[in-house]
Order: structure tokens, then sequence, then C-alpha cells
């Protein structure tokens, strides 16, 4: 399998793995089982790919985990909206 089809499905499969959570808080608007810190964790390593990517021109990498960042900004912005002070 050529390696960059064999990135490209690895990255779809990772980045889309927040999805059903994202939904789930959207729909519930409940985020009492969700971390902080987790969040703001995985941004930072999600956006650390992002720039590593960039300094190797791999697209897969950066397209995947760009992808996967968002995702995240998008939960963390629920959190925020929806924690319970």
């Amino acid at each position: 399998m050529n390696e960059n089809v064999l990135g490209i499905i690895a990255g779809i499969l990772t980045s889309i793995s927040m999805i059903p959570q994202l939904i789930k808080v959207v729909k519930d608007k409940n985020v009492d089982d969700i971390s902080l810190v987790m969040l703001l964790v995985l941004i930072s390593g999600l956006s650390l790919w992002v720039w590593y990517g960039l300094i190797k021109d791999e697209l897969p990498i950066i397209l995947s985990n760009a992808f996967a960042v968002l995702v995240n900004i998008s939960l963390l912005i629920c959190y925020m909206i929806y924690r319970k002070s």
C-alpha cells in the first residue's frame, strides 16, 4: 500500500474519532464527562502535529491534524458554553 494512502486513511480515522463526542455534546448540551485538561492537551498536541507536517511538507499530516484541531476546538467551545459553573 502506498504510504500516502496509508497516512490519509489513518488521518481520516483519527480525525473523525471525536465527532461522535461532539455530536453527543451538542445534542445533550452536557459536558459533565468531558475533561478540560484532556481537551487542552489534545488540541496542543494536534497543533504541534500540524506544525510538524508543515515543516516536513506532509499534506496527510497537515490536513488530518488540522481537521482534528477544528473538531476539538468546537468541542472546547461547547465545553465553555455548556459547562455548569
